[in-house]
């Protein structure tokens, strides 16, 4: 508990601004002059209340560098404010003023977050990428309570393989190699998460409990001990140089992604990907043919612009995001570059 004084007014540090792109961010036609924030709300979205690119949130909230680290907190039932600030938009957040005189105390609820998190908690602590040894080093299921073919929650799987004495872990089915689009070179490996297992006695095979199963497992399908969630305080950025690259998978088994979706991009921390980059998505512009008196002319159709992608984990080619923006689907073969 603690006390809240109501008619108190919190402005965002107004140091050096950490300029991502060109130009000043642009408001969006219909921005409101204040918003209230709400449970559920995150920074990407208050921010596209106010801005026609609501990852540059940063900027309008005046953060420097170091800041972007570990940015202000913000919660329920503040205030977000659109002011101008020498020419330039900038949000400031403040308490809601309450009629009544009083002080009073209230439980401080929970900030909300930069981004939707929920979507993409999953991905953070399965780790779906995996090392080309992963099929034949990683603990597997060889028999099944009853001979069943599929395990449900409640069933009993044995495990051989298993040295470690963690309680909780992920079931995947064995893995598959990602390929890159452009090249077709192997980029690396995933492992598609099945469900989790909890282990209730050690052995060879050991015996494991199923607790989840989001999609058929069984004989065959590996192992992995769970690792603990750690959600990030994610911060969107342009990349400082340019990165340029394809969607190479739509995780989940769809045909293309919408907004929340998870992509997988061709590109990873060698090519100098980070958590909290941003990249613009486009359809490849195709070559068209024209035959005009005689003669054949060739044009290169532009590449469209289909959303906006935000890195949350990032491997060494390989890189995890989640699809902010889509104005129309995203699919295997769309270009990413810098916004």
């Amino acid at each position: 508990m603690r006390k809240i004084i109501c008619s108190l007014l919190v402005a965002l540090s107004s140091a050096t601004a950490f300029a991502q792109s060109d130009g000043a961010p642009a408001i969006a036609s219909n921005a409101p002059d204040r918003h209230v924030v709400k449970p559920g709300d995150t920074l990407w979205g208050i921010a596209g209340l106010f801005l026609k690119e609501p990852w540059r949130w940063p900027e309008v909230w005046r953060m420097n560098r170091e800041q972007i680290r570990n940015p202000h907190l913000i919660y329920p039932g503040q205030i977000v404010y659109l002011e101008d600030f020498n020419g330039s938009p900038r949000l400031r957040v403040g308490q809601p003023v309450k009629l009544s005189p009083r002080t009073y105390e209230e439980a401080v609820p929970e900030p909300i977050a930069s981004i939707p998190h929920k979507a993409i908690e999953p991905f953070l602590t399965r780790p779906i990428a995996v090392e080309a040894g992963f099929n034949e080093t990683a603990p597997r299921i060889v028999g099944t309570q009853e001979g069943r073919v599929y395990l449900s929650a409640g069933d009993v799987a044995y495990v051989t393989g298993v040295t470690d004495s963690s309680s909780l872990w992920h079931v995947y089915r064995p893995a598959a190699p990602i390929r890159d689009p452009e090249t077709k070179a192997v980029l690396g490996f995933e492992a598609e998460y099945l469900g989790d297992a909890r282990l209730t006695r050690e052995g060879d095979p050991a015996t494991f409990e199923v607790e989840s199963a989001q999609f058929e497992m069984g004989k065959g399908d590996r192992l992995i001990p769970a690792p603990p969630s750690e959600l990030v305080a994610y911060v969107p950025r342009a990349p400082e140089k340019n990165i340029e690259g394809s969607v190479a998978r739509i995780v989940g088994g769809v045909a293309s992604a919408g907004r929340h979706n998870v992509v997988l991009l061709n590109r990873g921390a060698n090519d100098g990907v980070e958590v909290g980059h941003v990249f613009a998505a486009f359809v490849a512009g195709k070559q068209v043919t024209e035959r005009r008196d005689q003669q054949i002319n060739t044009f290169q159709i532009p590449d469209e612009r289909s959303g906006v992608v935000f890195v949350f984990r990032v491997f060494d080619n390989i890189s995890y995001a989640l699809v902010m923006d889509a104005k129309r689907p995203i699919a295997v073969g769309d270009r990413i570059r810098k916004p």
